[in-house]
Protein backbone atom coordinates (compact mmCIF):
# COMPACT_ATOMS: atom_id res chain seq x y z
CA UNK A 1 0.00 0.00 0.00
CA UNK A 2 2.97 2.41 0.79
CA UNK A 3 4.28 2.15 -2.91
CA UNK A 4 1.02 2.38 -4.34
CA UNK A 5 0.16 5.73 -1.67
CA UNK A 6 3.54 7.34 -2.85
CA UNK A 7 2.31 7.18 -6.78
CA UNK A 8 -0.95 8.47 -5.91
CA UNK A 9 0.33 11.43 -3.88
CA UNK A 10 1.81 12.58 -7.61
CA UNK A 11 -1.03 13.45 -9.36
CA UNK A 12 -1.41 17.00 -9.14
CA UNK A 13 -4.93 17.67 -7.96
CA UNK A 14 -4.32 15.76 -4.94
CA UNK A 15 -1.03 17.05 -3.78
CA UNK A 16 -2.82 18.87 -0.77
CA UNK A 17 -4.18 15.53 0.87
CA UNK A 18 -1.80 14.87 3.97
CA UNK A 19 -0.16 11.02 3.62
CA UNK A 20 -3.05 9.87 6.04
CA UNK A 21 -6.09 10.80 3.47
CA UNK A 22 -3.52 9.80 0.74
CA UNK A 23 -3.68 6.21 2.39
CA UNK A 24 -7.53 6.04 2.46
CA UNK A 25 -7.69 6.60 -1.33
CA UNK A 26 -5.48 3.97 -1.70
CA UNK A 27 -7.80 1.51 -0.17
CA UNK A 28 -10.89 2.86 -2.56
CA UNK A 29 -8.56 3.01 -5.75
CA UNK A 30 -7.76 0.26 -8.21
CA UNK A 31 -4.41 0.18 -9.69
CA UNK A 32 -3.57 -1.18 -13.79
CA UNK A 33 -0.41 -1.69 -15.46
CA UNK A 34 0.23 -0.61 -19.31
CA UNK A 35 2.86 -1.41 -21.10
CA UNK A 36 3.27 0.71 -24.90
CA UNK A 37 -0.06 -0.25 -26.96
CA UNK A 38 -1.99 -1.61 -24.55
CA UNK A 39 -5.87 0.14 -24.54
CA UNK A 40 -8.66 -0.24 -22.22
CA UNK A 41 -12.04 0.67 -22.48
CA UNK A 42 -13.22 3.62 -20.38
CA UNK A 43 -16.87 3.23 -20.95
CA UNK A 44 -17.50 0.03 -19.47
CA UNK A 45 -16.53 2.23 -15.42
CA UNK A 46 -19.68 4.18 -15.28
CA UNK A 47 -19.06 7.35 -12.68
CA UNK A 48 -14.94 6.49 -12.52
CA UNK A 49 -12.37 9.33 -12.16
CA UNK A 50 -9.49 7.68 -13.93
CA UNK A 51 -5.73 8.77 -12.58
CA UNK A 52 -2.93 8.68 -14.53
CA UNK A 53 -0.46 8.12 -11.96
CA UNK A 54 2.87 7.66 -14.27
CA UNK A 55 3.74 7.33 -17.95
CA UNK A 56 1.81 8.80 -21.07
CA UNK A 57 -1.46 7.31 -22.42
CA UNK A 58 -4.12 8.80 -25.67
CA UNK A 59 -6.83 9.27 -25.02
CA UNK A 60 -9.21 8.57 -28.32
CA UNK A 61 -13.08 7.66 -29.53
CA UNK A 62 -13.09 5.40 -32.66
CA UNK A 63 -15.82 6.83 -35.03
CA UNK A 64 -18.76 4.83 -37.12
CA UNK A 65 -16.36 4.64 -39.84
CA UNK A 66 -13.66 2.52 -37.95
CA UNK A 67 -11.19 5.62 -37.60
CA UNK A 68 -10.25 7.24 -34.38
CA UNK A 69 -10.98 10.75 -32.61
CA UNK A 70 -7.65 11.70 -30.78
CA UNK A 71 -9.24 13.54 -28.08
CA UNK A 72 -5.53 14.10 -25.49
CA UNK A 73 -2.69 13.02 -25.02
CA UNK A 74 -1.92 13.27 -21.42
CA UNK A 75 1.50 12.85 -19.15
CA UNK A 76 1.83 11.09 -15.69
CA UNK A 77 0.68 12.83 -12.42
CA UNK A 78 -2.76 13.96 -13.33
CA UNK A 79 -6.62 13.24 -14.20
CA UNK A 80 -6.61 11.11 -17.30
CA UNK A 81 -10.71 11.07 -17.80
CA UNK A 82 -13.80 11.25 -16.10
CA UNK A 83 -15.81 8.62 -16.82
CA UNK A 84 -19.28 7.36 -17.02
CA UNK A 85 -21.41 10.45 -17.21
CA UNK A 86 -22.35 10.67 -21.23
CA UNK A 87 -23.31 7.36 -21.99
CA UNK A 88 -23.27 8.27 -25.62
CA UNK A 89 -19.24 8.73 -25.69
CA UNK A 90 -17.43 5.06 -25.44
CA UNK A 91 -13.34 6.55 -25.36
CA UNK A 92 -10.45 4.42 -25.03
CA UNK A 93 -7.36 4.74 -23.53
CA UNK A 94 -3.89 3.43 -25.06
CA UNK A 95 -0.45 3.79 -23.66
CA UNK A 96 2.14 5.30 -25.72
CA UNK A 97 4.48 4.90 -22.77
CA UNK A 98 4.64 1.89 -19.54
CA UNK A 99 1.88 3.40 -17.64
CA UNK A 100 0.26 3.14 -14.20
CA UNK A 101 -3.29 4.15 -13.96
CA UNK A 102 -5.96 4.32 -10.61
CA UNK A 103 -9.22 4.36 -11.09
CA UNK A 104 -11.62 6.02 -8.33
CA UNK A 105 -15.24 5.78 -7.41
CA UNK A 106 -16.79 9.40 -8.27
CA UNK A 107 -18.43 9.36 -4.82
CA UNK A 108 -14.97 8.96 -3.16
CA UNK A 109 -14.28 11.62 -5.16
CA UNK A 110 -16.76 14.18 -4.00
CA UNK A 111 -16.58 13.35 -0.62
CA UNK A 112 -12.71 14.15 -1.00
CA UNK A 113 -13.51 17.60 -2.74
CA UNK A 114 -16.10 18.18 0.34
CA UNK A 115 -13.46 17.04 3.36
CA UNK A 116 -10.54 19.39 1.31
CA UNK A 117 -12.13 22.04 -0.99
CA UNK A 118 -8.36 22.76 -2.50
CA UNK A 119 -8.38 19.34 -4.37
CA UNK A 120 -11.95 20.54 -5.93
CA UNK A 121 -10.57 24.16 -6.70
CA UNK A 122 -7.52 22.32 -8.55
CA UNK A 123 -9.54 19.85 -10.65
CA UNK A 124 -11.70 22.87 -11.81
CA UNK A 125 -8.38 24.48 -12.66
CA UNK A 126 -7.75 21.68 -14.78
CA UNK A 127 -10.74 20.73 -16.32
CA UNK A 128 -10.74 25.21 -17.22
CA UNK A 129 -7.35 24.30 -19.22
CA UNK A 130 -8.36 21.57 -20.97
CA UNK A 131 -11.80 23.47 -22.28
CA UNK A 132 -9.19 25.85 -23.52
CA UNK A 133 -6.98 23.36 -25.38
CA UNK A 134 -10.48 22.34 -26.69
CA UNK A 135 -11.62 25.42 -27.89
CA UNK A 136 -7.91 25.85 -29.70
CA UNK A 137 -8.26 22.73 -31.41
CA UNK A 138 -11.63 23.28 -32.81
CA UNK A 139 -10.32 26.80 -33.86
CA UNK A 140 -7.53 25.49 -36.11
CA UNK A 141 -10.17 22.80 -37.58
CA UNK A 142 -12.10 25.54 -38.67
CA UNK A 143 -8.87 27.70 -39.50
CA UNK A 144 -6.33 25.71 -40.49
CA UNK A 145 -5.28 23.34 -43.00
CA UNK A 146 -3.62 19.71 -42.48
CA UNK A 147 0.28 21.56 -42.50
CA UNK A 148 -0.90 24.38 -40.49
CA UNK A 149 -2.55 21.96 -37.73
CA UNK A 150 0.09 19.77 -37.71
CA UNK A 151 2.62 21.98 -37.32
CA UNK A 152 0.84 23.41 -34.62
CA UNK A 153 0.63 20.02 -33.10
CA UNK A 154 4.42 19.10 -33.07
CA UNK A 155 5.32 22.63 -31.79
CA UNK A 156 3.25 21.60 -28.63
CA UNK A 157 5.00 18.30 -28.37
CA UNK A 158 7.87 20.07 -28.75
CA UNK A 159 7.38 22.51 -26.16
CA UNK A 160 6.29 20.17 -23.64
CA UNK A 161 8.09 16.72 -24.13
CA UNK A 162 11.06 17.97 -26.39
CA UNK A 163 14.63 17.15 -25.20
CA UNK A 164 16.98 19.16 -26.93
CA UNK A 165 19.74 17.11 -28.71
CA UNK A 166 23.34 17.90 -29.46
CA UNK A 167 22.70 19.49 -33.05
CA UNK A 168 20.25 22.04 -31.07
CA UNK A 169 17.12 20.24 -32.44
CA UNK A 170 14.12 19.06 -30.27
CA UNK A 171 13.54 15.19 -29.92
CA UNK A 172 9.70 14.73 -29.20
CA UNK A 173 9.83 11.30 -27.44
CA UNK A 174 6.95 9.34 -28.07
CA UNK A 175 6.90 7.62 -31.72
CA UNK A 176 3.74 8.73 -33.01
CA UNK A 177 2.32 6.84 -36.46
CA UNK A 178 0.77 8.95 -38.52
CA UNK A 179 -2.28 7.44 -37.74
CA UNK A 180 -2.17 8.32 -34.42
CA UNK A 181 -1.43 11.91 -35.51
CA UNK A 182 -3.74 12.06 -38.17
CA UNK A 183 -6.53 11.43 -35.33
CA UNK A 184 -5.03 14.61 -33.51
CA UNK A 185 -5.68 16.88 -35.81
CA UNK A 186 -9.06 15.55 -37.54
CA UNK A 187 -7.47 14.50 -41.01
CA UNK A 188 -7.02 10.79 -42.30
CA UNK A 189 -3.29 9.21 -42.72
CA UNK A 190 -2.35 10.31 -46.15
CA UNK A 191 -3.27 13.56 -46.08
CA UNK A 192 -0.75 13.66 -42.54
CA UNK A 193 1.68 12.12 -44.49
CA UNK A 194 1.38 15.48 -46.99
CA UNK A 195 1.73 17.33 -44.84
CA UNK A 196 4.64 15.84 -42.98
CA UNK A 197 6.39 15.82 -46.27
CA UNK A 198 5.71 19.48 -46.73
CA UNK A 199 6.88 20.93 -42.78
CA UNK A 200 9.94 18.70 -43.93
CA UNK A 201 10.79 19.98 -47.02
CA UNK A 202 10.19 23.58 -45.56
CA UNK A 203 13.30 22.36 -43.08
CA UNK A 204 11.01 22.22 -39.81
CA UNK A 205 11.04 19.00 -39.10
CA UNK A 206 12.61 15.46 -39.31
CA UNK A 207 12.46 11.95 -38.81
CA UNK A 208 15.69 10.37 -37.28
CA UNK A 209 15.10 6.42 -35.89
CA UNK A 210 11.56 6.37 -36.16
CA UNK A 211 11.28 10.26 -34.06
CA UNK A 212 10.00 13.05 -34.89
CA UNK A 213 12.55 15.98 -34.39
CA UNK A 214 11.63 19.81 -34.56
CA UNK A 215 14.89 21.21 -36.49
CA UNK A 216 13.89 25.13 -36.64
CA UNK A 217 11.13 26.25 -34.13
CA UNK A 218 10.48 29.50 -36.01
CA UNK A 219 10.22 27.80 -39.42
CA UNK A 220 7.68 25.66 -37.76
CA UNK A 221 5.76 28.75 -36.25
CA UNK A 222 5.52 30.05 -39.58
CA UNK A 223 3.80 27.28 -40.80
CA UNK A 224 1.35 26.89 -37.85
CA UNK A 225 0.20 30.21 -38.41
CA UNK A 226 -1.06 30.19 -41.60
CA UNK A 227 -5.00 30.54 -42.13
CA UNK A 228 -6.47 28.88 -45.07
Amino acid sequence: MQQQGGVLATVDILRPLIPREVDELVLRSRGAHLEVGDTFDMAEDRRTLFLLASGRVRVFEPNHEGQEITLSVVDGGTVLAQAGFAARRVSRAEALEPSVVLSLGWEDFEALARRNPEVGVMMVRLLSERLGVCEDRLSNLVRKEVPARLASLLLKFSEYQGIVVSDGSRKIPTRFTHRQLASMVGANRESVTRAFGKLREAGGVEIRDRHIHVTDTATLERLADAAR
